[in-house]
């Protein structure tokens, strides 16, 4: 799904053609020119991905909540919207260099053969990128990334709990399983209706070229501001059905896991 929503997310990109008529031709295009394994390009950066910058704003934001909850009560919204930027913008900045990574390794075999960057592993590409860039590019669109992972934390996290919190309230469902699972839901929706637009930047900021000592982007906004002037306000959402479909289950999963892993670990102590 990251895949394919990245694939998306480039094509088209300054008024170009469009190689994608939808996700499934997307796909379908790439299995037939790259194989079925095609579809898990940047597989090992993906998981550089997780392991840095998910642990981390998952860790924060739990040891956030429990700082500032009280006898057992969680904070209000206002200050868990506040927690969870402040872990997603932690985690961030730790996860970027992954992302640099996978989001260059699921995009790359678009180009034509002499444009490629052919990394062979996440760590292949962290060498290259710091011998042909410096060790700064590691970081490159950072900012986004930040936003992003800012959305992503108030939306999964923060309205996850609140969530919970109203559907309890409302329906006195007991069964924790069933009340973390509605409540991601609700999450893994808004989280992605609301943050695609940063994550199409953070995809063009990340993975564009330096051309004669010039960025092609000034940043996240500017291009923002020229996608939707040469593609149109719809562009901010491309690649809405797989980062949805990635989206929505990834957060009930994740979520619903803490969950019952924080439940345990209470019980632990």
């Amino acid at each position: 799904m990251d895949l394919v929503k990245n694939r998306m997310q480039v094509s088209g990109e300054g008024g170009g053609a469009r190689l994608y008529n939808n996700s499934l031709h997307c796909a379908q295009t790439i299995i037939k020119t790259e194989g079925f394994f095609g579809l898990y390009s940047g597989l090992t950066a993906s998981f550089a991905r997780q392991l840095s910058y998910t642990t981390v704003r998952l860790g924060v934001y739990q040891t956030l909540l429990e700082r500032f909850s009280t006898d057992g009560e969680t904070p209000g919204f206002a200050q868990k919207t506040a927690l969870g930027m402040t872990a997603g913008s932690i985690g961030a900045f730790f996860g970027t260099p992954a992302d640099v990574a996978l989001v260059r390794m699921t995009v790359d075999k678009r180009l034509p053969v002499a444009e490629r960057r052919n990394y062979s592993s996440v760590l292949d590409a962290w060498a290259k990128i710091v011998r042909d860039e410096g060790i700064t590019a590691l970081w490159r669109g950072v900012l986004p990334t930040i936003y992003r992972a800012m959305i992503v934390n108030v939306c999964q996290l923060s309205v996850q709990t609140q969530a919970k919190e109203a559907i309890y309230a409302k329906f006195k469902v007991e069964n924790k399983l069933a009340l973390s699972f509605y409540g991601s839901m609700v999450a893994g929706f808004v989280t992605a209706c609301v943050s695609l637009p940063v994550d199409m930047a953070k995809t063009r900021t990340q993975n564009m070229k330096i051309i004669d000592g010039k960025p092609e982007y000034k940043g996240m906004f500017d291009v923002i501001q020229r996608t939707v002037k040469s593609e149109g306000v719809p562009a901010l959402w491309k690649g809405w059905t797989p980062y949805f479909a990635r989206t929505a289950p990834i957060t009930v999963v994740t979520l619903v896991l803490m969950d019952m892993f924080m439940d345990r670990y209470r019980k632990m102590n």
